[in-house]
């Protein structure tokens, strides 16, 4: 069976930039090549490559162990911890049931 290739609106895909970006800067404060990170990640180079491009076909776990392996897991916990629009349509329910 075939997997469907994920497509990114182009102002998505830049958020995934940053994200790459983010976590290649993180890297490189630590003076981690990326040999070290991607042998603690349990990834190829090439896969941690394409993670500090932001691409967004990389499956999540090579995200959170790359971020793992830099001390940064505890930042995929706040991935959609903030949800305001949850939130808002939420209240209006229970304001309406009132």
């Amino acid at each position: 069976m075939a997997t469907k290739k994920q497509i990114l609106f182009p102002k998505h895909q830049k958020i995934m930039e940053q994200v790459g970006e983010n976590i290649k800067l993180a890297r490189k404060r630590r003076k981690f090549t990326t040999i070290q990170v991607s042998e603690r990640a349990g990834i190829d180079r090439s896969t941690l490559y394409q993670i500090e491009k932001g691409n967004g076909s990389v499956s999540m776990a090579a995200y959170f162990n790359t971020l793992r392996v830099l001390g940064l897991q505890d930042d995929f916990l706040k991935i959609a911890a903030d949800d305001s629009y949850g939130r808002k349509l939420q209240d209006l329910i229970l304001i309406k049931n009132k």
